[in-house]
């Protein structure tokens, strides 16, 4: 047996496994709020000042929800509005071969993904179904769709939609009790590192690479056809007339040409008064230009309707965790024992005393990984993890914009094997998460170490400089 038939046999396995025993990622949420609450009591902490936190912090993340929320459903209209559909049908003709069609689907989600994280698994599945229907290719559909959920599982974190740089960037989205270990800290500071960029640059090259290679030749493919799945024929963007003199403003441009021009307006004066860092920083600027992106894309208002309502169920796992999330970031900050100490601040002893400032990275970066793959959480589980990891960076003097992208490049990590998050992908591709994970474990077995020796290198590289808080 072959290395590569060793690790799509262990994919294999451990999928099946996940698959039957994973319950709902709220469900992770819930367990995560009950570890928590463990933890207290044993810290010594009253259950009176846990259920005190429990509640005082629930609402807490409710802007940040709200904005991840419209992320979510601004990626989906961009990705699925006529205009892409167009570009996507395009770029399915540059492909000459079936390995540079996976390869160039794996770039172009990278690409998507650094945009936002929902318009790369979109744009992903909808160019795979591109590529599926030239006749001229007998393409690998399986290793198409892995290479379609890179951008999710190797670079999104590192893009504009992480919800840790994003968070950190905006001080009205960080809990009160995070602000004073943290400080704001703008995208210059992490996603606008040129050590983060060189390190997007090489997983970008290493994921493209891989998926290259380890995609089946032409004699070896399996198709789409092979698997017993239909492809769809290219959707027809074309919508029926107003049936009623009250819906004529429904379908026409009118409202959209309006309401596009004012937010354009508004755009262009924010990035001329402002410091383009900055100005793309900030989380509600950053959602309202891939609003008014997404409106002219749609064109008339009904068919922006539409694609909201068909990104909504995407949506509900933000709306209902988030929450439990800033209610565990309270109870780790904001319960305190009989001596004025929290949660968080005995982690943060147990990280200081496990590290030094040199393996610091790495081992923050394994601990996010693997707590990445038991609380899928798309980037929230930032909020339960930064009281102690950024005041263990305090501590040990680590550059704090850095600490904030070890967390991302390692949240990443578990996206590649995790089926939760495959979901939205496999499904509009009408494949199970066993079909690519043979695959994506292959990118992930490369990606760790390499990712982990990155995270260690460039922090090396970088200085220690105090929180900022307003």
């Amino acid at each position: 047996m072959t290395n590569s038939a060793r690790l799509e046999r262990f994919a294999l396995i451990v999928t099946t496994w996940a698959e039957r025993w994973f319950p709902d990622s709220y469900i992770f949420a819930v367990l995560a709020v009950i570890a928590v609450t463990f933890g207290a009591l044993i810290a010594g902490i009253t259950p009176g000042s846990i259920a005190h936190a429990f509640g005082e912090g629930y609402w807490s993340l409710i802007p940040f929800t709200m904005q991840m929320t419209i992320v979510a459903i601004s990626g989906h209209v961009v990705a699925s509005s006529p205009p892409a559909r167009r570009l996507i049908t395009r770029l399915a003709q540059i492909p000459k071969c079936e390995r540079s069609a996976v390869a160039y689907v794996a770039f172009f989600t990278i690409l998507a993904s650094l945009f936002n994280w929902a318009l790369s698994l979109v744009f992903g599945g909808l160019y795979v179904q591109a590529l599926a229907r030239r006749r001229d290719l007998r393409l690998d559909y399986r290793a198409a769709g892995a290479a379609a959920y890179l951008g999710l599982g190797a670079t999104w974190a590192l893009g504009l939609s992480s919800s840790a740089a994003q968070l950190q960037a905006n001080v009205d989205s960080i809990p009160k009790t995070l602000l004073p270990i943290t400080g704001v800290i703008s995208f210059a500071d992490t996603i606008f590192l040129w050590q983060s960029i060189l390190m997007l640059a090489v997983l970008t090259v290493l994921s493209v690479a891989i998926a290259y290679y380890s995609a089946p030749t032409r004699e070896r493919a399996v198709t789409a056809q092979d698997l017993g799945i239909a492809i769809q024929t290219e959707r027809d963007d074309k919508i029926e007339k107003p049936r009623q003199p009250g819906e004529w403003l429904e379908y026409s441009p009118l409202t959209t040409i309006i309401v596009v021009l004012l937010g354009g307006i508004w755009l262009a004066g924010e990035f001329m008064s402002k410091n383009t860092v900055l100005a793309i920083s900030n989380l509600n600027t950053y959602n309202f230009l891939f609003l008014m992106l997404g409106m002219l894309l749609t064109w008339r208002p009904k068919r922006f309707l539409q694609s909201v309502a068909e990104a909504v169920p995407a949506t509900a796992g933000i709306l209902i965790q988030f929450p439990l999330y800033g209610s565990i970031a309270f109870i780790l900050t904001h319960a305190t024992d009989a001596n004025g100490e929290s949660v968080s601040h005995h982690l943060s002893n147990f990280f200081v005393s496990i590290s030094t400032r040199d393996t610091f990275a790495a081992l923050m970066g394994v601990y996010s990984a693997i707590l990445g793959f038991f609380v899928p959480s798309g980037g929230g589980k930032w909020i339960i993890e930064a009281p102690y990891l950024m005041q263990a960076a305090n501590e040990l003097q680590y550059h704090l914009g850095w600490t904030v992208m070890v967390y991302n490049a390692a949240e990443a990590l578990p996206n590649l094997i995790n089926p939760f998050f495959m979901t939205v992908l496999v499904g509009v591709l009408g494949l199970k998460a066993r079909d690519i994970v043979g695959y994506t474990v292959t990118q992930l077995v490369v990606h760790a170490p390499v990712v982990l020796f990155l995270l260690w290198a460039l922090g090396e590289t970088l200085t220690y400089h105090p929180p900022i808080v307003p």
